[in-house]
């Protein structure tokens, strides 16, 4: 029989190795390129030996698997990263992995783990707080990402407006729920409406405005004309950091619209959100506290490994309506009923302890450590703004937040170049950024996602983008 445990002596190696290279790629990653372009042929041939026939554990497959890693990733830790919302993570919460890990808690049960369930849960109540939820009216739960965030939303906007959905579904359903969203909204709410039967069609996506923001004169027209075809408004989503251009809808005003036809509102602030931890930039989440329910990414502007995220509402009674089941196989629940088992409080069953890693960077940092390091990136965004437009660059988005999409007036006729140069760039391994259309015109899209992205990798991105100018404009391009 083979015997799963390595002995002391081998464990000792192999971690002493891991670590090692693992120490030496995070202090030093940042010699090495961010990335480049690959092709399928080339990686399906690079793991096609893997037929694990025969075992294979040596340090040197170890080591080997390590450099594959470097060699064929995108580092998303890297500082010339301007990428999507992916981060460096912070060494606690990597700590905060390596320990779940070990303990392995398995946290569908409150009683097998009552110390992480309580952490966790002292987490979504400080969270509650920051947003603005009243005391009496605060839950939450840890999600795998913002996308089951989402589908909880809709899940529990469900329930709300249909008593008996969690027995008859959807034959609960009289008439046709809508569900609005703006078009910068999060296509994980298309993929819910699908998985969840309600079909693509319930969803309702309202245009945008000048500023990227769903346009709220569009949005009460569309309500109208629902409510007058017999269609039942449900559902209203306010977007709080768009992934493409970082917009914010005005919170405040969805938050009177919804009260006016009875929606539920969520907001999907998976990456905007961590500007409840900034007094100075909170504002802009201004309206937030209204909502039923918020989605926050903690693997976002957090900082920390993938992927965790949180669900908020202001229902306190919400979750266990949609999640609470019973069966013999599973521990009693306490009989004081304060305890929660996170089972009847998600769409997870059994999982891991995603809140370590959100908890432990806490300890190291606090609130404050976060908050200067939100200010830190929104200031690298703003420097990133002034060094592109000192250069001739103009930037066709409005957001508070380090997301930056811009062009050139010379790549105007040539929106195909845009494309070009991004490409050539990221094919170089010199820096990371992608492309976003902004009101149909092709853009540059640069955003701060790593907090040791300073003003030396800011001004090195801009001086490359600058070099592709110069090329253009250079008499053997004529």
């Amino acid at each position: 029989m083979t015997s799963f445990d390595l002995g002391r002596t081998e464990q000792e190696a192999f971690l002493q190795q891991t670590l090692s290279t693992l120490l030496d790629w995070y202090e030093k990653g940042d010699e090495a390129p961010v990335g480049t372009l690959w092709s399928h042929q080339q990686l399906q041939a690079t793991v096609a030996d893997f037929t694990y026939k025969k075992p294979a554990a040596t340090k040197a497959s170890l080591q080997n698997l390590m450099q594959q890693l470097k060699d064929f990733t995108i580092h998303t830790t890297n500082s010339n990263y301007f990428g999507l919302f992916n981060p460096r993570a912070n060494f606690p919460s990597i700590l905060a992995d390596i320990i779940t890990a070990f303990f392995n808690p398995q946290l569908a049960a409150w009683s097998h783990a009552p110390y992480a369930a309580e952490i966790e849960r002292n987490l979504i109540l400080q969270c509650c707080q920051r947003f603005g939820y009243a005391e009496e009216a605060q839950d939450g739960t840890f999600t795998s990402g913002g996308a089951e965030s989402n589908l909880t939303a809709i899940i529990c906007a469900l329930h709300h407006h249909y008593p008996n959905y969690g027995e008859e579904g959807l034959f609960a359903l009289k008439q046709m729920p809508v569900i609005y969203c703006s078009a910068e909204s999060h296509h994980s709410l298309l993929k819910a409406t699908r998985s969840l039967g309600l079909g693509a069609k319930t969803l309702q996506v309202i245009p945008s405005d000048m500023e990227e923001r769903m346009d709220l004169k569009q949005l009460k027209h569309q309500l109208i004309l629902d409510e007058a075809a017999g269609k039942q408004p449900i559902m209203v989503v306010g977007t709080a950091g768009t992934t493409g251009s970082g917009a914010i809808d005005d919170l405040d005003t969805l938050a009177v619209i919804c009260k006016a036809h009875s929606c539920w509102f969520h907001v999907d602030a998976a990456y905007g959100g961590a500007l409840m931890l900034s007094t100075k930039h909170r504002r802009h989440l201004s309206g937030i506290e209204k909502s039923n329910s918020i989605t926050m990414d903690i693997h976002k502007w957090f900082s920390v490994p993938m992927g965790i995220s949180l669900f908020l509402t202001s229902d306190p009674n919400i979750l266990h309506r949609a999640f609470d089941v019973s069966t013999a196989y599973m521990p009693e629940k306490g009989e004081s009923k304060k305890e929660i088992d996170p089972y009847v409080h998600s769409l997870q069953w059994s999982r891991r302890f995603m809140g370590l890693k959100m908890h432990l960077p806490l300890l190291f940092f606090g609130w404050e450590g976060y908050e200067e390091v939100i200010h830190h990136q929104i200031h690298q965004g703003q420097l990133l703004r002034e060094s592109l437009e000192a250069a001739g660059w103009e930037i066709k988005n409005y957001s508070h937040l380090p997301i930056l999409c811009f062009s050139h007036p010379s790549l105007e006729q040539t929106p195909a170049r845009v494309q070009e140069i991004v490409d050539d760039i990221v094919s170089k391994g010199k820096a990371w950024i992608s492309t976003y259309p902004i009101k149909g015109q092709p853009c540059i899209r640069a955003c701060i996602t790593n907090y040791n992205t300073g003003p030396e990798e800011v001004q090195k991105l801009v001086d490359l983008l600058s070099t592709y100018l110069r090329q253009d404009s250079s008499p053997d391009n004529s």
